[in-house]
């Protein structure tokens, strides 16, 4: 919880320390680890944010599957509104003006009538704490259904301020953009917009100043800019898988800011390999330039209250760093920075003024939120984001560097049993991440420390084709899935093992989504190197997994199969290619147990894929166990079913891969 109400963040406040020295909340004797559903919970804290003043947070509250919004004054410590919101997943908290919270939730469903196949439908509720009461955003708006297409986006206007999001009608092919009512939640149409607008990007008043479309069918985009009462093409780019991404407003209100491949405008800089240059494109003359930041930023910061851009961040090996252009945000990040020296603070919400901030916190600990007042000078802890677990029960978290066979550098990180310093001999998992663009960070990650706290080490290794790294690493990974991607993670597994580090006759791999699929390629096309794997979510048939793309879509060359066609080397649909890949035509091949883990709600990888490999298991005669869980989806949003993967996933482990030294 946050702390246990309001005297203990009364307290929190009470206890602050100067701004240069930040201090922690003195720790009583722990045991020697934390239970395992400490790790598995749900974060205690999902959402935290202050208020345009600073002077309240909004936060969501999390209790076993029991999710609250509370509501608090800062200076008193009192509640201005507790309210359960049950079971339902939320995916967004902001604050509209002072008076007014938006809760942005989901749930998997399907709309039959309307011919929306199951899938994870967004809504928007808006708490106003003068009446106490909650809308449903959209609400009773004619021929609109009430769920969110796309982000919502909350403006300080000349008439106040306001909350903007699309709607689809329920009758004809459009996702209009709504200004919302927030007394009714009704929507009010001020822009049409159809299917094949791909984005946009309103001014301080909320007026569009940009729009981009995108044929899906041909792959190309095209930027929009006003012009009288509409728009006209200024600019347009085939982009068959990659496309161009607005990113707001830029740093003035006539500016917008755009992350774009645009060799045209490139500079003897780019042979960084950076994969888009974020640009600054003046809406009235339509002139390109590149933002003035020294390292390429992986995500932007805007103004709390403008919206104007002010900074960047970007991931480095050892956490979140920090660039910004705004010269008062500088100075003050700069204040947090030294404050949190080592801890690589992260950016979570900013008061208007800039006097407040929430910050992040998860070096060598499992995660603390942290408010620091400028005007005081001070700051103190507001909240652990996983309470029942200790500093002392975390593992150390090591950046490391291999060479692949073919000689490509490799990074990652490497996770140690807690109170582990000289490691020897240790058993090892494998956690592949997802994507299989994305990357693993450094920081508290609740899955490796809950392997960890039960004595494995824990390898995760951002392979080819993981993001952050540049163009030509993510490029590596095309066409690799079960080759060069697979072999990246063993060649992890043999440095370690050449080090000393681990065992490596005791190893097992484990993952989601396309980790998943690793673990289960590990065991049907490396099952020399692992004892065996946990594939939670994962794709066990490439050409099924592509076809099904294909028939969502309707029809066959859609942005998503384009997308898996890259990764997979798919020469087209139904290529029979990857049936050599695919972990369920190579059952006969498994050594190891598997263990099959997955949501029945799960609409990225749909349920099927484990089914069809728990079939193929059963045919070959091989040792597996398949857990289905109930109401869960692909990103394991649900506390109790969460715990249910760890639990299962860390018994499963200990049968067949013991922790502990070898004899």
């Amino acid at each position: 919880m946050f702390k246990s109400g309001t005297k203990a963040f009364a307290l929190a406040i009470a206890v602050w320390c100067c701004l240069g020295n930040a201090g922690a909340w003195a720790q009583a004797p722990v045991p020697a680890s934390a239970p395992l559903e400490a790790y598995g919970a749900t974060p205690a804290i999902e959402h935290i944010q202050l208020s345009p003043s600073g002077e309240l947070i909004a936060r969501i509250i999390v209790t076993g599957e029991t999710r609250a919004i509370a509501v608090t004054r800062i200076a008193t410590g009192e509640q201005l509104f507790v309210g359960d919101i049950s079971v339902i997943k939320v995916r967004d908290l902001r604050w509209i003006g002072e008076s007014r919270v938006l809760v942005v939730t989901s749930q998997t469903r399907n709309i039959t009538s309307l011919g929306v196949s199951r899938s994870e439908l967004f809504f928007g509720q808006v708490l106003d704490l003068e009446r106490q009461r909650v809308v449903q955003v959209l609400d009773r708006t004619p021929d609109v259904l009430a769920v969110l297409y796309g982000p919502a986006s909350v403006r300080n206007t000349s008439d106040g301020d306001t909350l903007f999001v699309r709607g689809v009608s329920v009758s004809q092919d459009q996702a209009n953009l709504h200004r919302i009512d927030l007394r009714t939640g009704r929507g009010r149409s001020v822009a049409y917009m159809d299917h094949t607008t791909d984005d946009y990007v309103l001014d301080g008043e909320g007026k569009i100043i940009a729009l981009a479309r995108y044929n899906e069918r041909s792959g190309r985009w095209s930027l929009h800019l006003p012009e009288g009462q509409g728009d006209r093409e200024v600019w347009a780019v085939d982009a068959p898988v990659d496309t161009p991404t607005f990113h707001g407003m830029g740093r003035t209100p006539r500016t917008i800011v755009i992350a774009a491949d645009r060799p045209d405008l490139g500079s003897e800089e780019d042979g960084s390999g950076i994969l888009d240059t974020v640009f600054e494109v003046d809406v009235d003359t339509g002139v390109w330039s590149r933002l003035p930041f020294d390292h390429h930023p992986d995500s932007l910061v805007h103004h709390p209250q403008t919206r104007l851009l002010i900074g960047g961040s970007r991931i480095e090996e050892d956490g979140v760093r920090y660039e910004f252009l705004d010269p008062q945000a500088s100075q003050r990040w700069r204040a947090v920075e030294q404050a949190f020296r080592d801890k690589a603070p992260r950016l979570v919400s900013w008061s208007d003024a800039m006097n407040r901030v929430i910050i992040f916190t998860d070096t060598a600990e499992a995660g603390q939120y942290h408010l620091v007042d400028f005007d005081l000078g001070a700051s103190g802890v507001l909240a652990d984001a996983y309470p029942a677990i200790a500093p002392e029960q975390v593992g150390a978290v090591r950046s490391i560097h291999f060479a692949a066979e073919d000689g490509l550098g490799i990074p990652g990180y490497l996770t140690l049993p807690p109170g582990e310093s000289e490691p020897s001999g240790l058993p090892l998992v494998v956690l592949a991440h997802g994507g299989p663009a994305s990357r693993d960070v450094a920081g508290f990650d609740w899955w490796a420390q809950a392997l960890a706290s039960r004595g494995y080490a824990v390898l995760q290794a951002n392979f080819r084709g993981s993001i952050g790294y540049g163009r030509a690493f993510l490029e590596a990974g095309y066409g690799e899935w079960g080759r060069k991607m697979q072999t990246d993670l063993s060649d992890g597994v043999r440095w370690l093992a050449a080090e000393g580090v681990i065992d490596p006759a005791r190893v097992c791999i484990v993952g989601a989504s396309y980790g998943g699929y690793a673990a289960m390629a590990g065991l049907t096309l490396e099952g020399d190197v692992y004892r065996c794997g946990v594939s939670v979510g994962g794709v066990s048939d490439l050409r099924r997994m592509v076809n099904r793309e294909a028939r969502y879509e309707r029809y066959s060359d859609s942005q998503t199969v384009r997308y898996w066609n890259r990764f997979m080397g798919a020469a087209r649909l139904n290529d029979r290619g990857l049936d050599d890949l695919s972990p369920a035509y190579l059952a006969d091949s498994v050594d190891g147990p598997l263990l099959l883990i997955h949501g029945k709600d799960d609409t990225v990888v749909p349920i099927e894929q484990s089914r069809v490999m728990a079939e193929a298991l059963r045919r070959a005669g091989k040792p597996f166990e398949f857990v289905e869980l109930p109401g869960e989806d692909h990103w394991l949003s649900r506390s109790e079913t969460r715990r249910q993967m760890l639990v299962e996933t860390v018994r499963f482990l200990e049968a067949n891969n013991p922790p502990g030294r070898a004899d």
